[in-house]
């Protein structure tokens, strides 16, 4: 009887710990696609200011006409 009792105790930790797991996990990988999407906002960003640089050089470097 106490060994199943022993048992059970030991089986529930061993489940709160997989949850908590499992958490942590969820929560990492929520930060990682937010890292992902600010990354992907941020090279749009730079393409932008890149093209924009690009057309104020060839503006400057072209005779105007």
């Amino acid at each position: 009887m106490k060994r199943m009792l022993l048992m059970g105790a030991l089986l529930a930790l061993a489940g709160c710990g997989a949850g908590e797991t499992a958490t942590v996990a969820a929560t990492a990988a929520s930060l990682k696609a937010q890292e992902a999407k600010q990354a992907e906002k941020t090279m749009e960003q730079f393409g932008q200011r890149l093209e924009g640089a690009s057309e104020q050089l060839q503006a400057r470097t072209l005779p105007e006409e």
